[in-house]
């Protein structure tokens, strides 16, 4: 699944430790500026979901 996290890089770091808190990430795409947000990027992150012991 590919995600995508718009915002700040204090915002997508934060978002990045969640989401990995959760599942297994794949590949991350580097920074892109948000043109029309100054201060603000977008990140592109696939993930898998974590195998769950029972």
């Amino acid at each position: 699944m590919k995600i995508r996290l718009d915002g700040t890089h204090a915002e997508i770091t934060y978002g990045m430790f969640r989401i990995r808190e959760i599942f297994t990430v794949t590949s991350v795409s580097r920074a892109y500026p948000d043109r029309s947000r100054p201060r603000h990027y977008r990140v592109f992150v696939n993930i898998i979901p974590r195998q769950v012991n029972q």
